[in-house]
């Protein structure tokens, strides 16, 4: 199925320069409560399915005069609160995240960018809605953030690669300082937002230093009208 989709994607448009691995499966229990066709299935998706669609595409995007792949998983942070809870699960994203770093690696003498993205704050998205009561809560971001970010990773120089990114981080990297486009709820203040998982305190204190270095660019571009 895998083999058929690429061939037909470059049977449609004649080439393959982009690949996203954005498939992903879930389950947010203990070692006890998770079926062992639930691990498999994570694991089946989550790594062997980026793997797959990687190395499948690989002939194609050498190919390419701008390769890149972009895999939504997120930073590798080994505090054990993110193992103790949910093992299987953050097995199977961490997954994802090392064959970034190691394919990037691997594909650097073709000239091939790969990156991770992952959300600073939670995403609404039909996947969360299935496994939460999301549409109740005010403090949510859209799926545009991550678009946006994602487009701003692809255009950057293939000597960009091996990142594990966040998306706010991108952005406010990019120039982007006004976040409040992407509140679920407009007027939800970013300090107020629900932030997502395997968040180190180093991601945490950067977003903090570039929100902080923005409002006071905003305040002093105010002071001087």
């Amino acid at each position: 199925q895998v083999q058929r989709a690429i061939d037909q994607t470059v049977a449609t448009f004649g080439h393959l320069d982009v690949v996203i691995n954005n498939a992903s499966a879930i389950f947010l229990e203990s070692t006890e409560q998770t079926p062992a066709k639930r691990y498999d299935l994570m694991h089946n998706i989550n790594g062997r399915g980026t793997w797959l669609v990687t190395k499948l595409a690989l002939p194609h995007l050498k190919k390419s005069r701008n390769p890149r792949v972009l895999t939504l998983s997120p930073p590798l942070d080994m505090s054990p609160k993110w193992f103790e809870k949910t093992p299987a699960y953050t097995m199977a994203k961490y997954n994802m995240s090392m064959l970034v770093i190691g394919h990037a690696g691997e594909f650097a003498k073709h000239g091939i960018a790969v990156n991770a993205l992952w959300p600073y704050t939670v995403i609404e998205t039909a996947a969360l809605n299935m496994i939460s009561q999301s549409k109740s809560k005010p403090n949510l971001r859209t799926p545009e953030i991550m678009a946006d970010a994602a487009l701003e990773l692809l255009s950057k120089p293939a000597t960009f690669t091996g990142n594990l990114c966040i998306d706010e981080v991108v952005l406010r990297e990019a120039g982007v300082r006004d976040m409040a486009r992407y509140a679920l709820t407009p007027g939800t203040r970013d300090e107020d937002m629900e932030l997502d998982g395997f968040l180190s305190e180093a991601d945490h204190a950067r977003v903090a230093m570039l929100r902080k270095m923005h409002k006071s660019d905003t305040a002093a571009a105010k002071a001087k009208l």
